[in-house]
Formats: C-alpha cells, structure tokens, sequence
C-alpha cells in the first residue's frame, strides 16, 4: 500500500471517530436537557428559547398555589353550608303479612329553609313517617311534625320548634350547566355531614318522578336522600333524591321546583300544583315541543282553545322541548296565574294565554 492510500485510511477512521463522538455528544446533551426539563417542570423548546429554570420553578410554584386556592374554595364552601344541613332520624309503622304493627327505623337528610324552623326533605323520606327527630349541625337534637309532602315530584316539608336557625340559600337550575363543580352533604349510611365532590354530569333526566332531574356523579347513598346538592357559591341547586344501584350516578331534584312545591306546602299544608289541564307526550315530528295528545274539557287549556294535535313550542317565552321542561316551567307559578304558551298547529304558530288552575289529585 502506498502512503498516499495509507492517509487515505487514517483520514477516514478520523473522521467516523469525529462523527461517532460528536453524535454520542448529542445525545448526551439532549438527554442532559430532558432530566432538567423534568426536574424543572418546562419543556426543552422553552429551555431552547432560553426560559429559565427560574420560570419553570415559578409555574410549578403557581400550580401548587391554584389547587391550594381549590382546596380553600372547597372547605369555604362547605364552612358555609354545612350548619344548614340536618340528619333526619324517621320511625315509620307498617303491617305485616301477618297483619302485626311493626316499627321501622330510617334515616335520611334534610337542608334548613327558614330561620324559624322549616326544613326540606324528600317525601320518601319524611311523607310516611309516624316520628320524626332533626339533628342539627352541632348535635341538639329536636322532634319535628310533617307540614306536608308532594309525592309525585318527592318534596316534604317538615318543622322544628327552633328560631335563629342558618337557612341555606337556593338557585334556579338556569343558572347551572353541565360540568359544573358540585357538592352533595348529607348523612349516608347514618355519617353525617358527609362531603362528596363531583360534577353536573346532565340535565332534564326524566327518571321515576315529573321533574326534569339534575344528574351528577357525586356519590350519593342511602341517608343522603333530602340533603342538599350545593353548587360553588355555596348555593342549594338541588335536593338528592336518589342514585343508581351500584353505580357513581346520582339525581336531584332541581332547586326552583323544591323551592316552588315547597312554598305551597307551607302556605296551604299541602302542595297545590298549577295546572293546564292536557296530556302530553314529547313531539317525535320535524318541530320540537310537547304534542298535546288530549284536552280534558273544563280545564284552562280547553277553555282557552287549545286542542288535541296542537304542539307547545315556548311557555312565557322559554323553549320547551319535551313535558319535563314544560312542567319545570309552571310549577313557577302559582295557582291563578297567567301563563302564555306558543303552539304550532296546521303550519301555523299561535300565541295563547291561559289561566292556571289546581292540578286534580290525579
């Protein structure tokens, strides 16, 4: 081999030496950049444009002060709630196949309506109950007596001989969307004052009851029935009222519904629901409503017009797609008053106005 082959060779082995070593150099560098980006919680292109571990250290110091904000959030929620939720202990008398009386003990939530001693459960919770005893956050202990229930939409109200109570404060399902941070209290399993945390998951279930339903997966179990569902203000924006066997989905009854059902009760001892007088179904059609499918003669609906086949599109100027919706609606109002309603019949959209009247114990 001449010399001139011989530098020939050595000059290339240099050279893989050189490329060897400057990759090896490379990765080690990107691989030094991952371990610091990591300890440092940035990403290697803001390292690339020259953001500072400093920086880094700062985000993950604001991350840690946002769940602390979160955490305070929570607890403030719950400082401001809890006095106005009650355990309900409930003594119910039954027959059995023998025709022999037997007591049966329950348990169930409650959330305090008025200062002077009006409190809000569930029917199936209070509305069969021969005893009744509230207690409240700090441990006293009080009989209560039945005011009245409403078994169709499972609201009751019961009352303590007991003043300068804290009563909670209510919101309008409006006002709350899909998504939203939830809380629901109550005493499950006989525990009391229980917190669980969740989310609204939906709205307008029509499960087992007339109410257009708040769903959530805030856990909610036996005896936390008639406690309240609290929204991030520390507002009742539901009563819970039941959850699925051995699943994480919950309902509660909305806050303006129990409120309105509520209302009644205290005022007249029984709830006094505002009626059209149709029957309904939802429209399956090319226009969203509610279908009238009969009108019962003698009742305002017919009164005012209103015929089988016609479709209810907006009541006081709100949308209303299926019964549920109507129904959340006018149990707003009260008995006497005047409602407007837009139907859509043969082509045409018509507005009529009608007056509320009690809904038959049927």
């Amino acid at each position: 081999m001449d010399e001139g082959s011989e530098f020939r060779s050595f000059f290339v082995k240099g050279l893989i030496i050189m490329l060897a070593a400057l990759l090896f150099l490379v990765a080690g560098g990107a691989s030094m950049l991952g371990i610091i980006a990591v300890i440092n919680k940035v990403s290697i292109t803001d390292l690339l444009k020259g953001e500072s571990i400093e920086s880094g250290q700062q985000s993950g110091h604001n991350r840690e002060t946002l769940l602390n904000e979160l955490d305070d959030a929570i607890s403030g929620i719950v400082e401001e709630i809890t006095p106005s939720v009650v355990h309900i202990d409930v003594t119910v008398t039954n027959q059995d196949i023998f025709g022999q009386t037997q007591e049966q003990e329950g348990i169930g939530s409650g959330v305090i309506y008025t200062e002077d001693g009006y409190i809000i459960t569930n029917n199936h919770v209070a509305g069969d109950a021969e005893n009744l005893v509230v207690i409240l956050y700090d441990g006293s202990e009080y009989p209560a007596v039945l005011i009245g229930a409403d078994e169709r939409n499972d609201v009751a109200v019961i009352k303590i001989e007991v003043n300068g109570l804290k009563a909670a404060s209510f919101n309008s399902i409006d006002d709350v969307k899909v998504g939203d941070i939830v809380i629901a209290i109550g005493s499950p399993y006989g525990l009391d004052q229980t917190i669980t945390l969740g989310v609204i998951s939906a709205k307008g279930r029509d499960i087992t009851i007339p109410v257009n339903l708040i769903q959530t997966d805030a856990a909610i179990n036996p005896g936390n029935s008639g406690g309240p569902l609290v929204n991030s203000d520390g507002e009742v924006i539901g009563i819970n009222t039941l959850a699925t066997t051995g699943t994480s989905i919950g309902f509660a009854v909305p806050g303006n519904t129990v409120v309105g059902i509520a209302e009644q009760i205290i005022e007249f001892g029984k709830a006094r629901i505002p009626y059209m007088g149709i029957e309904m179904s939802e429209s399956t059609g090319s226009v969203s409503g509610v279908y009238i499918s009969n009108v019962p003669e003698g009742y305002p609906a017919e009164e005012s017009g209103i015929k089988a086949g016609d479709i209810i599109v907006e009541i006081d100027n709100i949308k209303v797609s299926n019964p549920y919706e109507l129904f959340a609606q006018i149990i707003r109002h009260d008995i006497g008053d005047e409602v407007t309603v837009e139907i859509y019949r043969d082509g045409y959209y018509l507005t009529i106005t009608l007056e509320l009247t009690e809904a038959p114990e049927d």
